[in-house]
């Protein structure tokens, strides 16, 4: 840890508390540190990954200062927004952060971001190495200037193969990780995940990378150097049930999973909507077969056993279609949980929000922002018992921070000055 404070940071704004906990009565969160208390994060990112992770890092409570360019990234500048530069995309994502705006050509600026990397613990970047190199402010600079620091370099190919310096963005990752073509065996086309989903996992895994490389650091005093490679990440991540066959050295098989690929394998239309019916086990199947009026089904050697029903998934769910629409979502909703077989309505996202589970949990609720007034926090999804997650911050105007920030470096005040000529800061 580094030996700077956070003796200056105000109570939590929202915080996640168990109502009921098994080690005692229930506790305010307030008063509970996050797991990366007095841990400071450079993030040094842009767009959706690298944004995504050090706002995880903030809500378990470590200092995070986003290091922005003079014009702010496009995830604060897409529509719509209240103000210029605060766009509905960043009011989440950008939560639990400082913002300083820093010309890293400019000496000043380039002298702020040392000081900044004296200061800290981690450096989370998605720059291109070779322009953090040109900049010296690449992986082996700093980590020799700071040998406690965490560098977490996060691009679209690792360094080590011949992909290196290929650009990568979300749809390319997609394509090439194998994920758009796994479409291919349920529509016959290949197709992207409506979603920016290889950013997201990634970001997922730039957080574990990070607090292993902390627990590390505090076993051995050592920083060191990550990286997480996109494309790697995600060939790893969708071989994981597919590998199948493939698993073995000769092949034993091909890829695939074949319940997953069976273009039968879908939504169910009901009497009035839409739902997912999945019975998985032996019991499931058997209680599935009952209700629909065909229980002999539950004895048919096509349908008997795991394996049998994955060697038949399209017959299997072709039938489950054609019972889904006898009842309505609500009567499959009562039979279904009743025997325990796993069911959930087909919601769009507006339906979501105001999910009434959602709300037990307190997963979204609405606060106000001290300049974009009200707007929809989505709050973490785990809960801890000891070391709780929290918005401390909303999420900042673009260099907000910045002259609160480099007085805490020590800048003399005519730094200050030039480097505020970057920074557009009502």
């Amino acid at each position: 840890m580094s030996d700077h404070s956070r003796t200056d940071r105000t109570p939590p704004i929202s915080s996640r508390a168990d109502e009921e906990r098994s080690d005692g009565p229930a506790q305010s969160n307030a008063v509970l540190p996050g797991a990366l208390e007095g841990i400071r994060v450079i993030d040094l990112t842009t767009i959706l990954m690298g944004p995504l992770a050090t706002r995880m890092l903030g809500d378990h409570g470590a200092d995070v200062i986003r290091v922005e360019s003079p014009g702010g990234d496009s995830s604060r500048n897409s529509q719509p927004q209240r103000s210029p530069a605060m766009s509905g995309f960043s009011m989440n994502l950008q939560r639990n952060k400082r913002s300083v705006v820093l010309d890293l050509k400019d000496p000043v600026g380039h002298e702020a971001m040392l000081r900044l990397v004296d200061s800290s613990d981690v450096l989370v970047t998605n720059m291109r190495r070779s322009a953090l190199d040109r900049l010296g402010l690449g992986a082996d600079e700093l980590r020799q200037r700071s040998p406690k620091l965490v560098y977490v370099s996060a691009n679209g190919f690792g360094s080590r193969g011949r992909y290196a310096d290929k650009a990568a963005y979300d749809d390319a990752i997609q394509a090439g990780s194998g994920l758009a073509a796994l479409f291919q065996a349920t529509t016959g086309t290949p197709a992207y995940a409506p979603s920016v989903i290889a950013d997201k996992i990634c970001g997922l895994h730039i957080v574990q990378a990070v607090m292993a490389a902390l627990l590390h650091r505090g076993r051995s005093g050592a920083g060191q150097y990550v990286e997480v490679p996109m494309f790697e990440t995600m060939v790893a991540f969708n071989i994981v049930e597919q590998h199948r066959g493939h698993t073995f050295e000769p092949p034993l098989g091909g890829f695939g999973y074949a319940r997953l690929q069976s273009p039968e394998r879908r939504p169910y239309e009901t009497a009035d909507g839409w739902m997912c019916i999945l019975p998985y086990n032996d019991a499931n199947w058997r209680d599935f077969f009952g209700f629909v009026g065909r229980p002999e089904l539950a004895d048919d050697e096509r349908f008997a056993t795991h394996n049998q029903r994955t060697e038949h998934t399209d017959e299997l769910y072709r039938l489950l279609a054609d019972h889904a629409v006898e009842r309505t979502t609500a009567e499959w909703m009562a039979f279904c949980d009743e025997v325990s077989i796993p069911a959930m309505p087909v919601l769009d996202l507006a339906d979501v929000m105001d999910e009434p589970h959602l709300q037990d949990v307190g997963l979204i609720d609405v606060q106000d922002h001290p300049t974009e007034g009200p707007y929809r926090v989505v709050n973490d999804s785990i809960t801890y018992s000891a070391s709780p997650t929290a918005i401390h911050r909303h999420s900042p105007r673009l260099g907000q921070h910045t002259a609160e920030i480099l007085r805490e470096l020590g800048m003399d005040e005519d730094d200050v000055e030039r480097a505020l000529t970057f920074a557009v800061v009502d």
